[in-house]
């Protein structure tokens, strides 16, 4: 069998269980796997074309262009290496968190061309950790009442 690389990307992140999704310099979206449409409830029809602002929560958007803006003019991100976890919203406007890590792509002339998000979503986790620190608060709470 002939593994040419082009095709073994393309099965690769059409059979990713992580959602990957693209953005171009402006925050358009022009890739948007099936995962991400597991994780998001958006179908690539619905995503592709729209803004990142289809799953950045609204009081975040500022932020988050104010950042996005900053990495397209000067190449670089603090998000490359590490894992990051945020907020964000699903096509039903219920809440998910996830975790992602960032790809910044950049052109032959090392102009950057948009990100790629690999995300994960942790909401189950998030509210056990959650729940556990709020027990946690309360067991130490009855300890300065003793």
């Amino acid at each position: 069998m002939d593994y040419k690389p082009e095709w073994l990307y393309q099965k690769i992140v059409e059979g990713a269980q992580d959602a990957i999704v693209f953005a171009d310099r402006d925050g358009i979206i022009r890739l948007w796997n099936s995962a991400a449409e597991s994780v998001f409830g958006y179908s690539a029809e619905e995503a592709i074309g729209q803004t990142l602002d289809l799953i950045v929560p609204e009081k975040m958007r500022d932020r988050h262009w104010e950042g996005y803006r900053q990495v397209m003019k000067t190449g670089t991100t603090k998000y490359g290496k590490q894992v990051f976890s945020v907020p964000a919203m699903r096509h039903d406007h219920s809440r998910v968190s996830v975790e992602f890590t960032i790809v910044l792509l950049k052109d032959a002339s090392g102009e950057p061309m948009g990100t790629a998000a690999i995300m994960r979503d942790a909401t189950e986790r998030w509210q056990r950790e959650k729940e556990l620190k709020k027990r946690l608060a309360a067991l130490e709470e009855g300890e300065k009442k003793i």
